[in-house]
């Protein structure tokens, strides 16, 4: 994947600081919400539900805010083999142009479905307070994706005949609605095909992930309407813990951009330094520290590595170990929380986030002690013993050198107070049940705003906090609109029973569950260095829990498993995307950072699967009847889309249910059978017909009686 940014500086035009204006009130919204309730909840004991609702609906809102603005400063999440044509000239262009006609094309589609799907939801009673339509707060999603369609068109070609290419692709999916249901089957391969190709170029993962779901929807035997990619898109992204996302990845943001970074090296450098590898030891923990709240994004890399490389070679390091060591150590923090992916599987699994981040604090210890061990054995080969351990002036004072360094730790942990109390609302806030997950995501956003632009004044309240969180918004809007546009694929496949397919081959052609683990383990790696870890977790998770289930893995273990792999495929030449990330940052040419990255990549790999075939570093704090939540896939995601009927009594069952009427009071009476009925006409003979004179009798003393 790439996110890194355009190089080009292009001025803003007054609607686009509107633009920016606007994604920049809303996340500030949305810290500010969840904390006013809980202290209002704290006080009065009284909950403001409603809050929580209007929480949701922001999240969809900075979800395509961030995204129209991603289109506009071309930094929508991709595949980073697309760097490869960012080189100029007609191959270039041409490159450009195609995977522009096919971005428009696609997100064109997204927001005709959108707009469908909206119109469909006027009539819902749904409100939020106010008496706010729900609908209302949806229309950003037709308007959204058609400002991002109208972008990627004048984006990604520089002349106008390019861009009316782009409009003619637009008009070629439109026809496709002309191809009868039922033979449409060719369609979905071509377009997969072109989809897959315009990826692999360097067009937007949303539009491939979009492009697919819709197609499959079109192209199925019985066609559903392809409004349902929408549909899931809005469920997914308004889910309330996904709300946690932009506020957790806020906070990251601000304290790399403010001097966190700084005090937090500082502090690490002082306490290990004196150590062998301590300065390399300091740089893999302040890195972990961003991760948890940054996401396997590369944030860690782009904000840090400018300080951290410098400081590594001025300890001895070579340039070789010390950028290796910055490739594998920028999705270091993975597992530990408040790591997103670690959220996010939580929502696609329906394993309990706190497990999973319990779980996870064992493999992440593990992962990072490879690295620190790693670190250590280098200083020892290139300094040797004799030079930690010897004291080169025997007349050195060696208590004023303990109580020197004892004060430089306390100083330094004394300026660093803030940061390292920044933990502190997820591990006491959400573990202790005092806050939820987004609640807690807020309070720590909020605490890192008043650390870096109040306490420490790092930042400036109008100069370079709006950036930060415009910066955040869009990179927030390519990952929640990838992950909206994946459940609707996902939500495919589930329906057309594609997990519980995968499952019974596996059972009847993989031979034991270590095997299964390897194989797992080698898809897994060729999955985290192909796709995103936001999508890769949405796709790939519903088609591998059956399986894992068969096979009686732990789901804490596998979720673990998972992640831990997929951190692996960050540095996995070809197109992992911390290599890619390096090579922009420290300006060296992609093949050496293979070269350089190689040696961690195959440490990591221990600590991989060290995790795979030793369950209990996972589980140790889980019982042996842990419950499942495959029946979750199973129950829940395999219902049928069409309205569910209630079940039809058989008709044996129904005639037994009248013939026993009578002796029921509020059953229908048991009808006689035709024996019967015979029987009594018999006996008592068919009822006597009046006689004309009586009929008239019985007239006029109706007559009278009126």
């Amino acid at each position: 994947m790439s996110v890194i940014p355009d190089e080009e500086e292009v001025p803003l035009q007054w609607w686009h600081k509107i633009e920016n204006g606007i994604a920049t009130a809303i996340l500030a919204v949305m810290v500010l919400v969840p904390v006013v309730t809980v202290i209002n909840r704290w006080i009065t004991g009284e909950a403001w539900a409603s809050s929580n609702l209007w929480v949701q609906a922001l999240n969809l809102w900075i979800a395509f805010l961030g995204g129209a603005i991603a289109a506009r400063t071309g930094s929508h999440l991709a595949l980073s083999t697309g760097n490869l044509f960012k080189k100029g000239g007609q191959a270039h262009d041409l490159v450009a142009g195609f995977t522009s006609a096919v971005g428009t094309a696609v997100t064109a589609m997204l927001a005709y479905a959108s707009a469908s799907y909206v119109i469909s939801e006027t009539g819902s009673t749904l409100t939020l307070s106010g008496n706010v339509p729900m609908w209302a707060l949806m229309i950003v999603m037709p308007v959204g994706f058609f400002i991002m369609a109208i972008r990627l068109a004048i984006k990604g070609n520089r002349t106008w005949p390019g861009r009316a290419v782009a409009l003619v692709a637009v008009g070629l999916a439109c026809s496709m609605a002309f191809v009868p249901a039922g033979e449409r089957g060719w369609l979905v391969w071509l377009g997969t095909a072109i989809l897959l190709f315009a990826v692999a170029l360097g067009a937007p993962l949303f539009t491939c992930m979009g492009g697919i779901a819709m197609l499959l929807f079109f192209g199925a035997p019985i066609a559903v309407r392809i409004a349902a990619v929408p549909l899931a898109t809005s469920e997914i992204i308004a889910n309330p813990n996904l709300a946690a996302l932009p506020l957790f990845t806020l906070a990251g943001y601000l304290l790399a951009e403010g001097g966190a970074s700084k005090r937090l090296v500082r502090l690490f450098q002082v306490w290990f330094d004196w150590l062998p590898g301590g300065v390399a030891a300091a740089a893999v923990l302040v890195c972990a520290f961003f991760t948890t709240f940054t996401g396997a994004s590369g944030v860690t890399i782009l904000a840090l590595g400018g300080l951290l490389l410098p400081a590594l070679k001025g300890a001895g390091y070579t340039e070789k170990f010390a950028v290796g060591l910055l490739v594998a150590s920028g999705s270091i923090g993975l597992l530990f929380p408040p790591s997103l992916p670690v959220i996010l599987y939580g929502v696609a699994s329906n394993v309990p986030i706190p497990d999973l981040f319990i779980g996870g604090i064992v493999p992440g210890c593990i992962l990072v002690s490879l690295l620190v061990g790693m670190s250590v054995i280098v200083s020892f080969k290139d300094k040797g013993f004799a030079y930690w351990f010897t004291i080169e002036n025997k007349e050195t004072d060696a208590g004023k050198v303990i109580t020197d360094r004892l004060v430089q730790m306390l100083k330094s942990a004394w300026e660093a107070k803030f940061e390292l109390g920044l933990p502190a609302w997820v591990l006491i806030g959400y573990f202790g049940g005092f806050l939820t997950i987004f609640e807690a995501a807020a309070f720590t956003a909020a605490y890192a705003f008043f650390t870096e632009v109040v306490i420490h004044r790092d930042l400036h309240i109008t100069k370079d906090v709006p950036k930060v969180f415009v910066e955040c918004a869009t990179l927030m809007g390519g990952v929640l609109i990838i992950l909206g546009v994946a459940m609707g694929f996902t939500n495919y496949l589930v329906d057309a029973e594609v997990p519980m397919t995968v499952a019974s081959w596996v059972e009847a052609h993989v031979a034991n569950k270590l095997l299964f683990i390897l194989a797992l383990n080698v898809l897994l790696l060729v999955v985290g260095c192909l796709m995103d870890i936001y999508s890769a977790i949405m796709v790939v998770v519903p088609l591998i829990i059956p399986v894992a289930a068969v096979f009686g893995i732990h789901p804490v273990h596998l979720g673990i498993l998972f992640l831990a792999n997929l951190e692996l495929g960050y540095l996995t030449p070809p197109i992992g995307l911390n290599l890619f990330l390096a090579s922009f940052r420290f300006k060296l040419p992609l093949t050496q950072v293979y070269r350089y990255a190689l040696p961690f990549l195959g440490v990591m790999a221990i600590g991989v699967l060290i995790i795979a075939y030793v369950p209990i570093t996972t589980t140790w704090a889980f019982p042996d009847d842990y419950e499942s939540p495959s029946n979750f896939f199973e129950d829940d995601l395999l219902e049928p889309l069409e309205p569910t009927t209630p079940p039809m009594i058989p008709p044996g069952d129904l005639m037994k249910m009248l013939d026993e009427g009578d002796d029921d009071d509020d059953g229908p009476p048991a009808m006689p059978s035709p024996e019967e009925m015979m029987k009594m006409l018999e006996e008592d003979g068919p009822p006597a017909m009046p006689s004309p004179e009586e009929m008239m009798k019985m007239l006029e003393e109706e007559d009278g009686d009126e």
